[in-house]
């Protein structure tokens, strides 16, 4: 074998994906190179030389050869986890305004700013500990952190619902923040789990799984107030979710297996670690288990030199290649110890609007899921005046047509319009959503074109604006997700990258609810139409944000699923290369 053919060969092992002139996908090989942890950049498909133009071969489509398979089973268990989660998480929304009005010392023209700031309190707790359960799932691995954090949010519904001041509840809102460290981790183990071949349908069922949460987490919130008599009357919904939450810890905890390789954990224990460990433990604790993904069967082919002969391998070469892998494990640590220094650095122009734009998604999403219970529940003119089961059920059925959506149309409008498209589209919708919410009507007004009841139209002109914010929420949360992972530079920069996203997020998160809150406050002693006020600045700030994407670059951002013209595929593709 020439050294020219050689070559290819290893990238396409390195790569972390099949292409053309790779071994056929089986489980007998492995799906990627542990050092490849996240994704698979853009790299041109090699071709062997001696393939020829006219091989039937050659015509095979890339979807079938290049595709690596999906673990389903992983995938499941995550999903309910996820759904788990977003259905407890989902169900404070359409109560929490009545449980902050009763709560005694709170006045009643100012919930709206209560409200807000336990949302603020959730997000700023989640801000804090974000890099530290991402630095743990490093170290002690991701099941043990994906326990932890769901153990702690059972517990926190436990006592949710039993509180009754509300210095009790901003308690257990940050306790849910601070003790929870799933929101991190899960989409690390979607990483790990995934390459750029499959990331699309990986990275899609996420949103979906929150859609659910979104139908599920509201339905189980609203109807379920008061079944537990006047002492305790918000203490159903809690017991259900920490119920349902109790059910995903028993699955993850058997059947789930870890995605984290023991070899890329590095983990070095302190001097203090080591001295109090010594002083209750008497004998060695037992090795973790090889991980998920490094159970994957390796071909002789991945291991052993491509220039020997089938029959040369010896003692020697397995010994070399061993120390090989511990240089690259070396080398791996020592880039992921200066990457966080450099991150910042090595941000292209491309990168930090991104960045910049998504912190302005997150913004005005996470203020409109705050601004619209406030807004349903609060008494005209400012508000809407609807009961708790009322504001649930709405949000459960926007919730089932964007699972439709998601379904059926999300995935063939993506590959038509790409990651960018998509998210400059769900930018766009969420603007022009909330600037539409505080234009629908009220209960007693007359029915438009004289058909039914001004109750009726509320209903359907709510149920149309949560369905149009739906939409591009969860379109634009997938597709941004993509685009910040395509972007970066190098696996050595993406842990940082991710890292800094996440920071913005819960940045976003943490500040919209309070600002908001505190608007819609203000905005009622305003008169006539106080509400529009606070709807239009964060739709305008969506629309804002919406023109600054419209100058991110696309080149090298785009799945392999994109179907876009054929001069800009190759554009994308030469700058993938």
């Amino acid at each position: 074998m020439s050294p020219s053919r050689a070559k290819p060969i290893a990238r396409t092992t390195s790569s972390g994906s099949f292409h053309a002139g790779a071994p056929i996908p089986s489980l007998t090989n492995p799906r990627r190179n542990a050092s490849s942890r996240y994704q698979t950049f853009p790299t041109t498909p090699p071709k062997a030389l001696l393939e020829s133009p006219s091989d039937a071969s050659s015509e095979v489509s890339d979807a079938d050869v290049n595709e690596t398979p999906l673990p389903v089973r992983q995938l499941l268990l995550l999903a309910f986890l996820s759904l788990a989660e977003q259905t407890a998480l989902n169900s404070i929304g359409p109560y929490l305004p009545e449980m902050v009005a009763s709560m005694p010392g709170i006045p009643p023209n100012e919930a709206g700013l209560y409200v807000g700031t336990l949302a603020s309190a959730f997000a700023l707790a989640q801000l804090s500990t974000n890099f530290l359960w991402g630095y743990a799932s490093d170290r002690i691995g991701r099941k043990p952190v994906l326990i932890m954090g769901t153990f702690s949010l059972m517990c926190c519904f436990c006592v949710f619902g039993l509180c009754k001041e509300y210095w009790q509840i901003v308690v257990v809102h940050v306790a849910m923040g601070l003790l929870n460290g799933n929101a991190a981790c899960v989409p690390t183990v979607l990483g790990e789990v995934t390459d750029r071949s499959n990331q699309s349908k990986a990275f899609t069922y996420l949103p979906i799984i929150y859609s659910l949460g979104g139908i599920s987490g509201p339905a189980l919130g609203g109807l379920l107030v008061g079944k537990t008599g006047p002492a305790f009357p918000f203490l159903g919904p809690n017991i259900m979710a920490a119920a349902l939450l109790a059910c995903s810890l028993i699955v993850v905890g058997i059947w789930f297996e870890e995605t984290l390789d023991e070899s890329d954990a590095s983990f070095v224990k302190p001097a203090w670690f080591e001295k109090l460990t010594s002083l209750f433990l008497k004998r060695k604790s037992e090795p973790r288990p090889k991980s998920w993904s490094a159970r994957w069967p390796r071909g002789r082919s991945h291991t052993a030199p491509l220039l020997s002969s089938s029959g040369s391998t010896s003692d020697d070469d397995d010994e070399d290649e061993d120390d090989l892998q511990r240089d690259q494990r070396n080398d791996e640590a020592d880039t992921k110890s200066d990457s966080a220094k450099s991150a910042w650095r090595h941000l292209s122009s491309t990168t930090l609007l991104l960045l910049c734009t998504y912190l302005v998604f997150q913004l005005s999403n996470i203020s409109f899921n705050s601004l619209y219970p406030i807004f349903a529940d609060t008494p005209p003119p400012a508000g809407r005046d609807l009961l708790p089961s009322k504001i649930g059920i709405s949000l459960s059925l926007a919730g089932v047509a964007t699972i439709l959506f998601q379904a059926f149309l999300f995935q063939p409008l993506k590959a038509r319009a790409g990651n960018l498209g998509t998210y400059q589209f769900g930018l766009l919708g969420i603007g022009i959503a909330m600037i539409m919410m505080p234009w629908v009507g009220y209960k007693d007004d007359a029915p438009l074109f004289g058909l039914g009841s001004g109750e009726m139209w509320l209903y359907i002109e709510l149920g149309v604006v949560l369905i149009v914010k739906n939409i591009c929420a969860v379109g634009g949360l997938s597709s941004v997700m993509l685009l910040i992972t395509n972007s970066a530079a190098s696996n050595a920069s993406l842990g940082s990258l991710n890292g800094i996203a996440q920071t913005l997020s819960a940045l976003g998160r943490s500040i919209g609810p309070f600002v908001s809150g505190a608007l819609f406050t203000l905005s009622m002693n305003v008169h006539p139409r106080g509400e529009v006020l606070v709807f239009s600045l964060f739709g305008g700030l969506a629309v804002c944000g919406w023109a600054a994407s419209l100058f991110i670059k696309r080149d090298g951002l785009e799945s392999d699923d994109w179907v876009g013209s054929d001069s800009e595929r190759q554009s994308d593709e030469e700058t993938a290369s």
